[in-house]
C-alpha cells in the first residue's frame, strides 16, 4: 500500500502586535461579500429589490451603523438635500435626536420651544414622524423629516419608556430664539439657608453662551454670591469653543481642557485650552455642574473638564457618552458617509465616547418629575418668586448640589482655617 502524501505543513501565523487587531485578508472578505451578493440575487424572492446599487448601499448602511451611533450612509438624494440652503426651514420643533440602543429617541426638549409646550420629554423614543415609521431611520434623515417652515405641523408619535405609553403629538414650527442661558438668580434662602448660592442653566453652546453666562455671573457677584450651580441638563451640546470658554471662566487661562486625537496623530490639532481672561482672575467659588442622560457633547467636555480639574462637583446621572467627531466623507457615487474621526478626550484623558460622564454624587429622577420640571421651566414667575418656586419643586438633583456646596461652604468656614499652618511669632526686629 503506497505511503500517502504527508500533509503540507501548516502556514505560520502572521505576527502580532499588541493592542491592534490582527492583520486582515481583505481579498477573501471581499470575495465573500460578492458571493453573498450573488446568492441573494439568485434566491431573493422580490427582484425589484436586488438590484447592485440597493445591495451596495444596504451593505454600506449596516456597515457604518455597525461602527457606532453616529456613523451614517447619506445616499445620493439626501446628502444633496443637506447640501442646499437651509435659510427658508431654519424653524424648528425644539428638540434633538440620536441614535439609543438602536432606537430613534428624544435626546432634548427645549423648554421654550413647541415640543415642550406639547409635552414631548427628554428620554421619549421617536417611533413615527408623520406617516414615516423611524425603525429604518437614520438620524440624518429624521432631521430632514423634522424640518419645516413656519406654522408647519409635524405629527410625533412616541413611546415613553418610563410609562410604556404610545403618545401622539401635534407639534408646530416656530422661530426659535438664540438665548442659552436661563434663569440666573440667586436661591431662595429655603434652599440655600444662611448662603447665596447662585443658579443659572445653560441649555446649548452657541456662539454668544460664555459671554451671557459671564454677564450673569458678574451680576449674581455683585450679589454677593458665594458658590454657583451650572445646570446642563437636557444641553445637547454646540460649539467646542464656547464650552471651552465657559470652562474659562472658572480655570486659569491657557488651561487644557479639551483633547481631539484620531488615528493618524499627525492630523491631531492642538489642545482647546481656555483662553484669555486679560488680567481678570478666574472665578474662585464652589461650583456644582448637574448633567443627566440628555447632556450630551459640548456640555459633558465642560463637565468632563471642571471634573477632572477638581472645580467642581459633578452631580445627577450619567451622561450620553457623545464624544467624538464626525466628518462628512463625500463618495463618487453623489453619496456620502458620515463617519466618526476622532474623540474628544478629558484633562484626564478620559474618553467621554460611549462612556458619558459619571456623576460625584448620583441622583435620578422620575418621569414625573421631569415633567415637573419642564413644565416650571416653559412657564414660571421671575425674581424672588421664581426661586421660591423652584424651592417649592421638588427638583431632587439640585438639592443635592445645593447640598454638595452648602458643605464645601462649612468646611471652608470652619474647617479649612483650623487646618492651616499656624503662623510663626514675630522676633525682636519684627520678622
Amino acid at each position: 500500500m503506497p505511503a500517502a502524501d504527508p500533509e503540507p505543513a501548516p502556514k505560520p501565523a502572521a505576527p502580532t502586535v499588541p493592542g491592534k487587531p490582527p492583520p486582515q485578508d481583505a481579498y477573501r472578505q471581499m470575495e465573500m461579500l460578492t458571493r453573498a451578493m450573488e446568492m441573494v440575487r439568485q434566491n431573493y424572492v422580490d427582484e425589484s429589490k436586488i438590484t447592485y446599487e440597493e445591495l451596495v448601499e444596504g451593505a454600506l448602511e449596516g456597515m457604518l451603523n455597525r461602527l457606532d451611533p453616529h456613523c451614517e450612509y447619506m445616499g445620493r438624494s439626501l446628502f444633496e438635500e443637506m447640501q442646499r440652503e437651509q435659510s427658508d426651514t431654519s424653524e424648528g420643533v425644539g428638540i434633538t435626536i440620536a441614535l439609543r440602543q438602536n432606537q430613534l429617541t428624544i435626546i432634548t426638549v427645549r423648554e421654550d420651544g413647541p415640543a415642550a409646550a406639547e409635552g414631548v420629554l427628554a428620554g421619549d423614543q421617536l417611533v413615527r414622524i408623520n406617516d414615516v415609521l423611524t425603525d429604518s431611520v437614520g438620524v440624518v434623515e429624521a432631521m430632514q423629516l423634522l424640518k419645516g417652515r413656519e406654522g408647519d405641523e409635524v405629527r410625533l408619535t412616541v413611546r415613553r419608556p418610563g410609562t410604556k405609553q404610545f403618545l401622539e403629538f401635534k407639534v408646530k414650527h416656530e422661530m426659535l430664539a438664540e438665548t442659552s442661558v436661563h434663569d440666573p438668580m440667586l436661591l431662595s434662602e429655603k434652599m440655600a439657608g444662611g448662603y447665596k448660592i447662585g443658579y443659572a442653566r445653560v441649555s446649548q453652546f452657541n456662539a454668544p453662551t460664555a459671554a451671557e453666562l459671564g454677564k450673569a455671573l458678574d451680576e449674581l457677584e455683585k450679589q454677593g454670591m458665594q458658590a454657583f450651580v451650572l445646570d446642563l441638563r437636557n444641553n445637547p451640546g454646540g460649539l467646542v469653543d464656547s464650552a471651552v470658554a465657559i470652562c474659562g471662566e472658572f480655570l486659569p487661562e491657557g488651561t487644557v481642557v479639551v483633547t481631539t486625537e484620531g488615528r493618524v496623530a499627525s492630523q491631531n490639532p492642538p489642545p482647546y485650552r481656555t483662553p484669555s481672561r486679560q488680567g481678570r482672575e478666574p472665578r474662585k467659588y464652589p461650583i456644582a455642574v448637574l448633567i443627566n442622560h440628555g447632556s450630551a457633547s459640548a456640555s459633558e467636555l465642560t463637565a468632563g473638564a471642571l471634573q477632572d480639574l477638581k472645580r467642581a462637583i459633578v452631580v445627577g446621572t450619567t451622561s450620553f457618552g457623545k464624544g467624538s467627531v464626525q466628518t462628512i466623507l463625500p463618495m463618487k457615487n453623489g453619496a456620502a458617509m458620515r463617519l466618526t474621526t476622532a474623540k474628544y478626550y478629558t484633562p484626564s484623558h478620559r474618553t467621554i465616547h460611549e462612556n458619558g460622564v459619571e456623576p460625584n454624587i448620583v441622583s435620578a429622577l422620575t418621569s414625573e418629575e421631569e415633567m415637573r420640571i419642564a413644565k416650571w421651566r416653559a412657564a414660571h414667575a421671575t425674581g424672588e418668586a421664581a426661586a421660591l418656586e423652584l424651592a417649592n419643586l421638588g427638583d431632587r438633583q439640585l438639592e443635592r448640589a445645593v447640598d454638595s456646596l452648602k458643605g464645601v461652604l462649612v468646611f471652608d468656614a470652619f474647617v479649612a482655617p483650623s487646618l492651616a499652618p499656624a503662623a510663626k511669632p514675630l522676633n525682636a526686629k519684627g520678622q
